[in-house]
């Protein structure tokens, strides 16, 4: 199942989406079981809007459904919020980018981005996992072959793809995070 839902970038775009069409977010079938029928149960709600600039957008609902079989909830999140993560995917993509020039130092907690550690933890989660999305991305995306290296590759992702899409296209053939 993919657990993204691509092409909902801002998290405006996802209020409007969760009003006007919350069936766009419906799993095909459900995670745990497979069974196919999934009842509207609700939603949660979330912090998402975690960057200095937007005004606060918090919290955001996030729609639930739950099986008619197993009686599991599962849920869909929008391209523009990263699972499991407290930062979203541009913070992220923003506080790597001096790494992959070669900084030493990405981004600092003083001028409200995220601390050095937790920039730190993202960096190592994506050189631990870079040969395996390296691998999908490639095969994907063919202008990806021509990039030599890791900071090479992830730099062209960054500037074609984005980090957000990028996640959300390998999320549908692996878990990301």
């Amino acid at each position: 199942m993919r657990r993204i839902v691509i092409g909902i970038t801002s998290l405006e775009q996802h209020i409007e989406a969760v009003k006007a069409n919350p069936e766009h977010y419906r799993p095909r079938c459900c995670p745990h079981c497979g069974i196919k029928l999934l009842w509207r149960h609700g939603h949660y709600e979330r912090k998402a809007g975690r960057q200095l600039e937007q005004r606060s957008l918090n919290p955001v609902p996030i729609c639930r459904y739950l099986c008619s079989g197993c009686q599991r909830t599962c849920s869909r999140l929008p391209e523009c919020i990263a699972p499991r993560r407290w930062y979203d995917w541009s913070v992220q993509q923003e506080a790597l980018k001096p790494r992959l020039k070669g900084c030493s130092a990405g981004h600092r907690a003083d001028y409200g981005g995220p601390d050095e550690r937790t920039v730190d933890r993202w960096w190592q989660w994506l050189k631990a996992r870079s040969d395996l999305f390296e691998f999908h991305l490639r095969a994907r995306f063919a202008e990806l072959g021509r990039a030599a290296g890791f900071d090479a590759l992830w730099r062209q992702v960054f500037a074609s793809l984005g980090l957000a899409r990028a996640m959300a296209i390998l999320d549908h053939e692996l878990s990301v995070p």
